[in-house]
């Protein structure tokens, strides 16, 4: 623009010198009137350029000025602030995107272990062989038998299958029939020597359900009624497991801390102080 107005000025300014250097070819009346025409046009001239600088300079002062007012104003501040919390929000869903993946992976690994031994067991329950005992669980997912104590029902009993039934059914992740066979388990036989075990496994198949809360009153029982069983340890993992997906991450860590604190030497405990410590790196 301001080149343009620059132009305009020169080309007056020539045309101007090119009137008066012809002004002796014209009378004297001529001449001034020629001359009153450019300098008319030349004025017209110099207020337009006037009024565009003017513009000019006002767009400019108007710019500079919102400048000045966001920065003055707090706005870059505003930004800045929203950015962290942005950072923030980030690294959040990081923390809990890891402990997923952590679930995740516990999952696959657990499922890969009870599907290998499961159509081994289903075959010696369907030929009435004696199956070999099974060590408590190293996690609070798939119900394992205890140990069989003086007082619990033998190998051949319908009271024994039962169990044996819920427990492949559940191994089968077959979850509501799993659930519907330990309920009944419980309802037959609420005085077994097992009833600590199909308590715990009606606990776990109401967590695979997502009945959460279910399941930690479940398991809680576990622990008021049965708390010398070996599958207190495996109750309260479960316990915890079910608080952290309702959300009751300080409900959770207890749990945890109780379990690792009373049962040192369980199977369940290294899961449990994994679980624990990445509990405590979300914050």
């Amino acid at each position: 623009m301001i080149k343009k107005l620059i132009l305009a000025s020169v080309l007056l300014s020539a045309q101007l010198l090119a009137i008066s250097g012809h002004a002796a070819l014209f009378d004297d009346k001529e001449a001034r009137k020629k001359i009153l025409e450019v300098e008319t046009t030349m004025n017209s001239q110099d207020q337009a350029n006037q009024t565009e600088l003017g513009n000019v300079k006002k767009n400019f002062e108007q710019r500079l000025q919102a400048i000045e007012a966001i920065t003055k104003g707090g706005g870059l501040m505003e930004m800045q602030n929203q950015i962290e919390s942005l950072k923030q929000e980030v690294a959040r869903l990081k923390g809990e995107l890891e402990e997923a993946n952590h679930n995740v992976d516990t999952t696959q690994q657990r499922q890969k272990d009870l599907y290998g031994d499961t159509d081994a067991r289903l075959r010696k329950l369907e030929s009435g062989a004696t199956p070999p005992a099974t060590a408590g669980s190293s996690d609070a997912s798939a119900p394992q038998p205890t140990a069989v104590v003086a007082a619990a029902p033998a190998r051949n009993t319908q009271e024994y299958q039962l169990l044996e039934l819920a427990n492949g059914l559940s191994k089968e992740s077959k979850h509501k029939d799993a659930f519907n066979a330990y309920d009944k388990f419980l309802k037959d036989y609420p005085n077994s020597a097992l009833a600590a075990e199909a308590t715990y496994g009606l606990g776990y198949s109401q967590f695979a359900l997502k009945n959460y809360k279910s399941a930690i009153a479940t398991q809680q029982k576990v622990i008021e009624l049965h708390p010398e069983s070996p599958k207190v340890p495996d109750a309260m993992l479960n316990m915890a497991n079910s608080q952290i997906q309702l959300g009751l991450v300080p409900g959770a860590k207890k749990t945890l801390r109780d379990l690792i604190a009373q049962f040192p030497n369980s199977e369940v405990t290294p899961t449990a102080q994994k679980r624990l410590k990445a509990l405590e790196a979300i914050k």
